[in-house]
């Protein structure tokens, strides 16, 4: 499970990519991100309006997203439209939101599952999920520009994320699920290991790639990662790290 200092290491995600951001020039911020028809202002106001939700959510206010739209992507799409503002206001608005979000997580009680999007999570786990969508959009900002954005060890919550949810990526997709072992060479060079290591399925690689693969950042067949067993190939397809 997901180690006690998740909400520590979702704060420093957060200031990683503040940091990044501080480096853009205005232009670049109303460039297209990697993120498909966003520009990276597009992608901070996402940021900051899903920040906005979670205090809401852990006080059990009901969240409110636009009635247009089928998928979560369609629904977050068309909330990122209905609010345009300037980067500058958008980047504070972002900066308060993740305060908010950090300061909210930090006071929950951790035993009590909030609902969130698709299905109830306990606060660490909303914690993940969100160190998740923040390190996954950060890639998205600094890779149209060439900009570092180097692997920390806090990947091991998306990582664990992305194992831990495998039955639910495949409940989504209609298939029956397989149990996956991983075994994940981490950024310092000292291994993860998630699920049995007698499992029928495993998958073995760079952490990093496990987890863009994860947030639909790498295509399986050009991570490098290995599959081996009945499930391993279906399990790297339907690998996700967000709902």
């Amino acid at each position: 499970m997901t180690s006690p200092d998740v909400v520590d290491d979702l704060e420093a995600e957060q200031d990683q990519l503040e940091a990044l951001l501080r480096k853009l020039s205005p232009a670049d911020w109303v460039s297209p991100s990697a993120a498909a028809g966003w520009t990276v202002a597009d992608v901070v106001l996402h940021l900051a309006q899903s920040e906005e939700m979670v205090p809401a959510a852990l006080s059990g206010v009901s969240l409110e997203l636009p009635a247009q739209g089928g998928s979560v992507d369609e629904v977050m799409d068309a909330l990122v439209r209905s609010q345009p503002a300037t980067p500058a206001e958008i980047f504070e608005r972002w900066r308060a939101a993740r305060r908010a979000s950090v300061a909210a997580l930090r006071g929950a009680d951790p035993q009590r599952p909030v609902q969130w999007v698709a299905t109830p999570l306990k606060p660490r786990t909303l914690a993940t999920t969100r160190l998740a969508e923040h390190w996954a959009h950060a890639l998205d900002v600094a890779t149209p520009f060439g900009l570092d954005y180097p692997d920390t060890m806090r990947l091991r919550h998306i990582a664990w994320l992305g194992h831990s949810t495998l039955p639910y990526a495949f409940g989504l997709a209609g298939e029956p699920a397989g149990e996956v072992f991983a075994e994940l060479a981490a950024p310092d060079s000292s291994v993860w290991r998630f699920g049995d290591p007698a499992a029928p399925s495993s998958i073995t690689g760079s952490a990093g790639a496990f987890c863009r693969v994860g947030a639909r950042r790498l295509a399986p067949a050009d991570s490098g990662l290995r599959a081996q067993g009945p499930h391993a190939e279906s399990a790297l397809r339907l690998l996700r790290n967000y709902a």
